[in-house]
């Protein structure tokens, strides 16, 4: 079977890859610019842009299952064009180049934003329906976005099916990742402080093999939430710190108090070209999707969720190997 990944370098990406080849997949995987996580592994590589309709077509010529993951994760203010552009129009490329090689089947990597937070007390589960209105943060509106147009390949004859992560945490996290830097900062102790709120945290290569078994078992059109535990951000630092040893800032800032400093925090990382690690639209996402539930995927596909302790227990020791601490 040649399969095709789209964002293969990415955190989730270099995961699935190597995840594929350990079942004997040598799969093709769609390079734009920053290629270490795919270094010195057996992929057939293809230059071009998920934006660049043209250089889908010979990487999807002959592909029988596609995995589009590229996308544009953003908390910073500034960038809804572009969020726009990768996560609704790159999704409406990867469909038409799908339909036009006629590929067997398309897995989309969607995220639990695309599920709209309200009413914030109640469970949330596949039946939740997609998020909608201007007042909505870009990331959450173009990830909703990118599914609608998954929904409109289908109805052109498009086999896809979509899975929805919540935030994804573990090994192979290159870059690193948003969080991945948080955990670096906490190893350190660089971090003053903590953020009140949570989220729901899942292991990168559980996601991983959800994907695959939608892939496999998934039926068209449906999508699939896949979950792990809800923390808030000061038990997540006391995880690490069981885990690491590192001990756990002790101030945790309540949330009024964190919205207010946003602002600032943003603008100190733009005139240090830094990556702010929290901004006005990631605060907003610690007090919502609360209640996430998996029983689908879990029905359905066999989906589970190992405890978080041991992916930060397997972070860490990757982030040893690959000497970052």
């Amino acid at each position: 079977m040649t399969v095709a990944i789209t964002g293969a370098s990415g955190h989730v990406g270099g995961n699935l890859v190597r995840e594929l080849l350990s079942r004997g997949v040598r799969p093709r995987v769609l390079v734009h610019k920053d290629g270490r996580a795919l270094e010195g592994l057996d992929v057939e590589v293809f230059r071009g842009n998920v934006l660049d309709r043209k250089s889908l077509d010979p990487f999807l010529d002959g592909a029988e299952l596609v995995y589009h993951l590229a996308a544009r994760i953003s908390i910073v203010p500034g960038e809804a064009a572009e969020v726009q552009r990768i996560n609704v129009d790159g999704v409406r490329n990867v469909v038409d180049a799908c339909l036009a090689h006629k590929v067997d089947r398309l897995v989309h990597f969607s995220s639990i934003h695309a599920l709209s937070s309200t009413p914030v007390e109640q469970p949330i589960d596949e039946t939740r329906p997609l998020c909608s209105g201007d007042d909505l943060l870009p990331y959450d509106r173009s990830k909703a976005g990118g599914e609608r147009e998954i929904a409109a390949g289908v109805q052109k004859g498009l086999d896809a099916v979509t899975v929805n992560p919540t935030a994804v945490i573990g090994p192979h996290d290159y870059r690193p990742s948003r969080m991945g830097e948080v955990f670096l900062q906490l190893y350190r102790r660089e971090l003053p402080g903590l953020v009140d709120g949570g989220f729901n945290w899942v292991d990168v290569r559980d996601i991983v093999d959800g994907a695959i078994k939608a892939g496999e078992k998934g039926r068209t059109g449906e999508r699939y939430l896949l979950a792990g535990e809800r923390r808030t951000v000061a038990e997540l630092a006391k995880l690490v710190e069981e885990v690491t040893g590192k001990r756990a800032p002790m101030f945790v800032s309540p949330m009024w108090l964190a919205r207010g400093v946003a602002p600032f925090a943003t603008a100190v990382a733009k005139m240090t070209k830094k990556e702010p690690l929290f901004t006005s639209q990631s605060l907003q996402a610690l007090r919502n999707h609360i209640d996430i539930k998996h029983d689908k995927a879990s029905r359905e596909l066999g989906y589970q969720a190992r405890p978080l302790k041991d992916t930060l227990r397997d972070t860490f020791a990757w982030f040893g190997e690959a000497n970052r601490l």
